[in-house]
């Protein structure tokens, strides 16, 4: 069911404005960041924003914490400006931008301020997957098979963005964090099968907020980290995080999640050669991998008593178990 719609007023106080005599004003501690902000926008001529423009910023989904992403909402039209992260500007500019494809965001215009760069980019209208239902979830499949199908095996784009070298100094390096010889052993299988798998585009880090779907539409967002990589890597993290009960953050059922692994393999893999026996063995240690994630952050950080730690450590460990045994049978 989609969350209730908010009033304009209360969506302005959500991100940090205080309404006063019919004008927004933007809270103190708020003030130099609106400042730089209005320093952009007049550098911004792809679409001009109107002199009443509603401006939000937003927040992140995780923690309710604000970041360098605004809503410019002119009345008639809306686009996002947003701070290119990590790889992003490369990304959008000699991968997404040369593919053309319909399932990520338009960009209008890419903004130099000092050692920053923003992108103005359209804004995708729906909801985004933390809600799996299974009309919204094949849409989000198909878009990420359609980038991918296109992109097999690409060696033209295979240098662009986060590429398979500077992704697996990022996978060796979580490995050495994980301090438990059953994860290591494991790790060390995934580490393998990473080498090795076909690689196609891969959006790095796709939860399911950073999928916007409509009715007839899925877009993919916030590119930070995306290049050819294993193929594995964005379906794996699309659906790792996901569980049974409602309140979760990522609300995915059983039967959706085997509809998912098998969709992706009828319309992506099968024609490729991959074996459906494979397909599982190799996606199982990409789910372990993404179960690590919040140990190898536990012992970076030494934040071992959080709450994300001590609920993915068994499961990684479980996970770890199953793959060896597996591997012994």
């Amino acid at each position: 069911m989609p969350a209730p719609r908010r009033s304009r007023d209360d969506l302005l106080r959500r991100f940090g404005y205080d309404i006063c005599g019919g004008f927004m004003r933007l809270e103190p501690e708020k003030q130099r960041c609106q400042m730089e902000l209005h320093d952009i926008l007049k550098r911004i001529d792809a679409v001009p924003a109107a002199e009443g423009a509603a401006i939000t910023q937003l927040r992140h989904e995780e923690d309710d914490e604000p970041y360098q992403v605004w809503k410019i909402d002119t009345g008639g039209a809306a686009c996002i400006l947003k701070e290119a992260k990590g790889f992003e500007e490369e990304i959008y500019r000699d991968i997404l931008g040369v593919l053309n494809e319909g399932c990520v965001p338009a960009v209008y215009q890419t903004v130099a301020d000092g050692e920053s760069t923003y992108l103005l980019m359209e804004y995708a209208e729906g909801e985004d997957l933390r809600r799996c239902d299974r009309a919204r979830l094949t849409l989000a499949l198909d878009a990420l098979i359609s980038l991918q199908a296109r992109t097999w095996e690409s060696r033209e784009l295979a240098s662009c963005g986060y590429s398979f070298d500077k992704s697996l100094r990022d996978r060796e390096r979580r490995g050495q964090f994980l301090k438990d010889p059953l994860l290591e052993e494991a790790y060390a299988l995934f580490m393998r099968a990473y080498s090795s798998v076909p690689r196609a585009l891969c959006h790095d880090d796709l939860l399911p907020f950073n999928v916007i779907v409509s009715d007839d539409r899925a877009v993919l967002i916030d590119w930070e980290y995306g290049g050819i990589l294993p193929y594995p890597s964005s379906f794996a993290r699309l659906i790792a995080h996901g569980e049974e009960a409602e309140d979760a953050l990522f609300h995915m059922t059983r039967e959706d999640r085997d509809f998912a692994i098998d969709h992706y393999y009828d319309k992506l893999l099968r024609e490729r050669g991959i074996a459906y026996a494979d397909w599982r063995r190799t996606l199982e240690l990409f789910l372990f991998y993404e179960y690590c994630e919040w140990v190898f952050v536990g012992h970076k950080y030494g934040d071992t008593e959080s709450e994300y730690y001590k609920k993915y450590l068994p499961l990684a460990r479980r996970q770890a178990l199953a793959l060896i045994r597996g591997r012994a049978e």
